[in-house]
């Protein structure tokens, strides 16, 4: 007779959190980021309009914000500009002017979100961060 050989322990999977009963689930948001934009989103983004505004909030830790859009639009609201969307080198401030392109919302798709977000003239005499935290001041007197 054979001599018994010895056999690993079968793997056990560990339970994920959203295998295991009773926890709760987060809903993913409504606003799709610029990596999670379809082509055809994408590609609408790129055909629009530059159109100008100026930053009306913006929260970094929050990673949205709204702009006053300068240029006349079929809304009066300020629209929403999430992190992902904003290019360049400097955090965006209040008051900062800025140059975008809009795409409609998901899910409902009846409001505008600004894409592509460029800011082309800093407000003076505010401290601006670069998005390595690093201080810039825009104040040239």
């Amino acid at each position: 007779m054979s001599e018994p050989v010895d056999m690993p322990p079968p793997k056990v999977q560990p339970r994920t959190p959203s295998s295991s009963p009773g926890t709760q689930h987060l809903i993913p948001s409504p606003i799709p980021t610029r990596r999670e934009r379809t082509y055809s989103q994408s590609q609408r983004a790129k055909d629009a309009s530059d159109l100008s505004g100026v930053v009306r909030n913006f929260c970094r830790e929050k990673g949205h914000g709204f702009i006053d859009p300068k240029d006349k639009l079929d809304t009066s609201e300020p629209l929403f500009v999430h992190i992902s969307d904003i290019e360049g080198e400097f955090v965006p401030l209040p008051g900062d002017e800025v140059k975008f392109r809009t795409v409609l919302c998901p899910p409902k798709r009846e409001k505008l979100q600004a894409v592509h977000v460029r800011i082309v003239h800093l407000k003076e005499g505010v401290e601006h961060h670069r998005w390595d935290g690093t201080p810039v001041r825009t104040s040239f007197s």
